[in-house]
């Protein structure tokens, strides 16, 4: 096994917006939007038997 992709950032954009409707419920509204990273990511790997290990970054 060798290492073929080693980045840190931000994978998926993600967006959450609540609106009141006229009667009172509420709906929420979701956007996921893939940034360079992905796009990086899904190009070095296209194609390859790979495994995926992701670690979450402390700030």
């Amino acid at each position: 096994m060798r290492e073929v992709f080693n980045k840190e950032g931000i994978f998926i954009k993600y967006k959450e917006k609540t609106t009141e409707l006229e009667n009172g419920d509420k709906l929420i509204h979701r956007e996921e939007s893939p940034t360079e990273l992905w796009w990086l990511l899904k190009e070095t790997i296209k194609g390859k038997k790979v495994r995926v290990v992701a670690y979450e970054i402390e700030e």
